[in-house]
């Protein structure tokens, strides 16, 4: 999910919001409801989700496996997929989305497990354990064979394969064997012992990603949430010439901080209605278990290991003179099945806003989390407008393991074509093949989705002609 905020002039009395983006984006439903005439236009800059951020390269490490299905078994690659971590870093994972596809240099951002399909799987805890009882997490591969109680030894290629075997037992749920029988008594051996460890923290986050308040006033705190020994603190872009500074508890300009800093934002009392940003870097090793989502319909991942790689994530604060002064950040839910839109009111006033013809008011002083509803694999591009200040939040929601496309079966690629369960016994090396199958799914789902948002923009515009 990706955010960007912008405040224009304040509007006295302006404390109705509106959810005013209803687009089609690449051929993909952006979903919205139209709340009165004309849109703003909301800043087009993404802000970088909290943590890594990182390109998928393809599978590095793997071995044969055998998916078994009720239409027959197919033979695939399955191992440790490599990403290269944006600002540098290398991040290794296992795929805990066997029938979603991979795409070729899909981009990746570091997530909480209620954003993806572990949000509601039960066994989300056991996956974790198994990164950290198997390669490459144990790279004495000696001593990971004489634990698993195998005889005649373990190459990596049959650790990653093993490993990933068993990963997809509990992610996945799925019947599937690996071909060597040292990586299987691998997978068996990880299967039967795994036990459940708790979701490990983020790499770095600021806590709230969002604030708000009256010029003159500090504004927060942000509390810094890292595992990182130190941030870097980069100040507003504007803050030369807008008197915007980000202090400390004790009233200095912040350069550093570290786990559990606290920032504020300072703001001039005679500054008009607008906003900043913070961002905090650091360079740390990512936690084992984390996961990993795409920005496009990219199966998700898991760490399984991390070099020294950046990291990063900013927080935004927002002011106005009067009335309703909303500070608005937004998560994936895949429990609830949509989208958390977060809104806390500083204001004098309440703030008011419509999500899918419903009307939520926020009091002055305080705040409340609103699900909306998004169905799987739907692109979303919401912005909430609120005067003259406006947020707008993009991403797809993946949060099921099996693909909402009918006929979509297994998918488990290091490039974009996908490999499906329909011919029995078909043997596919996922290390080498192209994209030519994937070409036709993705001009069906586009299709599908052009007819759905159009009907969807029809409808909006019934409403809205008969209001």
């Amino acid at each position: 999910m990706f955010s960007s905020f912008t405040a224009r002039s304040a509007r006295r009395g302006g404390t109705a919001a509106r959810l005013v983006a209803a687009t089609l984006v690449s051929g993909l439903v952006a979903v919205g409801v139209l709340t009165g005439t004309g849109t703003a236009a909301a800043d087009e800059t993404a802000q970088s989700p909290a943590g890594a951020t990182a390109t998928i390269g393809g599978l590095k490490t793997y071995g044969d496996v055998v998916i078994h299905d009720q239409t027959g078994d197919l033979t695939v690659s399955a191992g440790l997929f490599e990403m290269s971590v944006e600002g540098g870093g290398t991040l290794q994972t296992y795929c805990v989305d066997l029938h979603n596809p991979t795409q070729r240099d899909a981009k990746y951002h570091e997530t909480s497990w209620s954003g993806t399909s572990l949000a509601t799987n039960k066994d989300a805890g056991r996956i974790r354990w198994i990164l950290q009882h198997s390669y490459p997490q144990v790279n004495d591969l000696a001593a990971l064979a004489a634990a698993a109680g195998v005889g005649g030894g373990l190459t990596e290629q049959d650790a990653a394969a093993g490993t990933q075997v068993a990963i997809w037992r509990y992610s996945d749920g799925a019947d599937v064997d690996a071909v060597d029988p040292q990586a299987e008594k691998l997978a068996d051996h990880l299967y039967k012992s795994a036990r459940t460890m708790a979701e490990p923290a983020a790499s770095l986050t600021l806590d709230p990603p969002a604030v708000s308040g009256r010029p003159g006033t500090l504004l927060g705190p942000v509390t810094v949430r890292t595992d990182a020994a130190t941030v870097t603190v980069t100040p507003p872009a504007d803050a030369a010439t807008s008197g915007v500074r980000v202090i400390g508890k004790d009233g200095k300009d912040v350069t550093s901080a570290v786990d559990g800093s606290q920032l504020f934002f300072e703001v001039p009392e005679d500054a008009p209605a607008g906003s900043a940003d913070v961002t905090v870097h650091a360079s740390t090793t990512v936690p084992v278990g984390r996961a990993f989502a795409s920005e496009s319909r990219s199966q998700t991942q898991i760490l399984a290991g991390s070099s020294e790689s950046t990291v990063s994530a900013t927080a935004s604060a927002s002011w106005a003179k009067q009335g309703a002064i909303p500070a608005l950040s937004a998560a994936e839910n895949c429990a609830g099945g949509g989208l958390d839109i977060t809104a806390a009111n500083e204001g004098d006033e309440a703030f008011t806003f419509e999500l899918l013809g419903v009307e939520h008011s926020i009091a002055a002083g305080e705040s409340r989390t609103v699900t909306v509803p998004l169905q799987e694999d739907q692109a979303y591009d919401l912005t909430i407008e609120a005067g003259g200040f406006q947020k707008r939040f993009t991403g797809v929601l993946d949060c099921r393991t099996q693909s909402s496309v009918a006929g979509d079966a297994t998918r488990t690629l290091s490039g974009p074509s996908p490999a499906t369960v329909g011919s029995a016994t078909a043997d596919v090396n996922l290390a080498e093949t192209g994209n030519s199958y994937a070409t036709p799914m993705i001009a069906g789902i586009a299709i599908a989705l052009v007819v759905l948002g159009g009907a969807a923009l029809i409808v909006l515009g019934r409403r809205e002609t008969r209001g």
